[in-house]
């Protein structure tokens, strides 16, 4: 059974900072494309930032240079460190895991994070 859990959201202030962690059980981890997803009401999904197996990481201009993706193949877990969070990065935060070439592709159930000014 294949699962991804994401915690670490909540509420901070305009120029504040939070730690995202998606917990994953049930894929070879190592092997996928991790990343983390958005949708802000009313709004489609966006891609936020994402990271390869083998290290490559890319991101969403919007997040450059205030967003970190991580990974953790030892502990099957996923971050996204965010410091100087704006209000517009309020959203629902997903977790998502592909394999390359394949049909393989996860979601989370979300978390939310709401910033405030």
């Amino acid at each position: 059974q294949v699962q991804l859990v994401e915690s670490g959201g909540g509420l901070v202030q305009a120029g504040g900072s939070l730690r995202l962690s998606c917990a994953v059980s049930g894929i070879l981890f190592r092997l996928y494309d991790m990343g983390w997803y958005r949708q802000a009401p009313g709004k489609q999904r966006e891609l936020v930032a994402t990271h390869t197996p083998h290290y490559r990481t890319k991101y969403a201009d919007s997040v450059s240079g205030r967003f970190t993706i991580s990974r953790d193949n030892v502990h099957n877990t996923l971050y996204l460190q965010m410091n100087s969070l704006k209000v517009e990065d309020t959203a629902v935060y997903y977790c998502n895991g592909k394999l390359q070439n394949t049909r393989y592709d996860y979601w989370g159930q979300g978390t939310q994070v709401t910033v405030s000014s």
